[in-house]
């Protein structure tokens, strides 16, 4: 069985789950909807050997901050992240209205956790990336050397969908910091080409899976992992809403050479997220 590394999943809380704005989400039979109606089944632990059950080598978890405050802290991924430091890798989400504060909060999870990136989603803030209020945070993951994190594409809860357009937005940040190693999440449908472009012509600009089901990537994406974006596609599940079994079921049918899903199922996350 080939290493699995999850670019993108949470580990969910109850206020997490039952949020309003996620009520679109609970409507599907997936391990989303299973939690929220039973929050006393969340737990760490278990959720951990799931995916190790699933052959997952490590997962990147996320934290989630947003205009109403967090949803999933820092110091609730730390611990996780503590309590398995061989298996979860944290990413940090901080309060971007306020810079000095988020930039120093970025810092200590790095420096005392060993987060490996930032994680902001666009559609939350209802800010594009290429907002003013991003920037500082930027020139602090370069500094740090680790990377930032986005969603990219249309919404699944239901929130306008426009500041996850790959163009212009990403592409002006692209180009503004050279330097900082980008991952867009969920693949950017429907502007999965749009996504493809940045990726062809910035070096430091990568996609992540999660939330598909490798039976619903877009022809245009299998095409362009088969080729010359070999080394630019990560897997990811975007857990609770799937499991690493969900996502990959129907992975062979794709047709990937056995070197190129070695490099989306692990070794793309390990270079882009310098997990060694």
């Amino acid at each position: 069985m080939m290493s699995k590394i999850d670019a993108w999943m949470q580990f969910p809380n109850e206020r997490f789950l039952l949020d309003p704005m996620f009520e679109s989400l609970r409507r599907w039979p997936t391990a989303w909807k299973t939690l929220a109606e039973q929050p006393e089944n969340i737990d760490v632990d278990k959720i951990v050997d799931t995916f190790s059950s699933q052959g997952v080598e490590k997962l990147i978890a996320s934290a989630w901050c947003g205009p109403s405050g967090p949803m999933i802290t820092n110091d609730e991924v730390a611990t996780a992240v503590d309590r398995h430091p061989d298996r979860v890798v944290g990413i940090a989400s901080v309060d971007i209205r306020n810079p000095m504060e988020a930039v120093r909060e970025l810092r200590y999870y790095v420096k005392n956790h060993g987060f490996k990136g930032l994680r902001v989603l666009p559609w939350l803030w209802g800010l594009p990336p290429d907002d003013r209020r991003y920037y500082p945070l930027y020139a602090e993951c370069v500094d740090l050397d680790i990377t930032f994190c986005l969603q990219v594409g249309h919404t699944g809860p239901m929130e306008p969908s426009e500041p996850g357009r790959p163009i212009p937005y990403l592409d002006h940040v692209a180009h503004e910091f050279p330097e900082l190693r980008i991952v867009g999440g969920h693949i950017g449908f429907p502007w999965t080409s749009e996504m493809i472009s940045l990726m062809m012509k910035h070096p430091n600009v990568y996609v992540d899976t999660s939330a598909y089901k490798a039976s619903r990537f877009p022809a245009e994406l299998v095409n362009y992992m088969k080729g010359a974006g070999k080394k630019k596609v990560l897997f990811g599940t975007n857990y609770p809403m799937l499991t690493p079994d969900d996502c990959l079921g129907g992975l062979d049918a794709l047709g990937l050479p056995e070197d190129v899903q070695a490099l989306f199922l692990s070794e793309n996350a390990r270079s882009v997220f310098k997990l060694d």
